[in-house]
């Protein structure tokens, strides 16, 4: 687990490697961003109550935003003044684990 020492922004060449094993990821502005769509609203949200669960486990809270079958995951850290971390890399690799879509 990643602990609060890494709680420093990752330089882009970190980032960008990063990416390269996050499909559908992507750097907007200083977050890491993906959008998931689902079949219905009840799967979306079913998704963001597992997000929840992952992230509480990692003592990292994402933002999320759902408009029906939609959900946009941001990735920010913000005692790093909301960058990208370390904790935001590791968030979305356990995302990909367990996301269905």
């Amino acid at each position: 687990m990643v602990d609060a020492m890494n709680r420093k922004p990752l330089e882009a060449a970190k980032i960008d490697e990063a990416l390269k094993d996050l499909p559908k990821w992507s750097l907007e502005g200083d977050a890491l961003t993906k959008t998931f769509t689902f079949k219905d609203f009840r799967e979306a949200v079913g998704f963001m109550v597992r997000l929840a669960f992952e992230a509480e486990s990692l003592n990292h809270h994402p933002e999320m935003s759902n408009v029906y079958n939609r959900v946009v995951v941001r990735l920010t850290t913000h005692d790093a003044g909301d960058r990208v971390t370390e904790f935001d890399v590791a968030l979305a690799e356990a995302i990909e684990r367990f996301s269905w879509v």
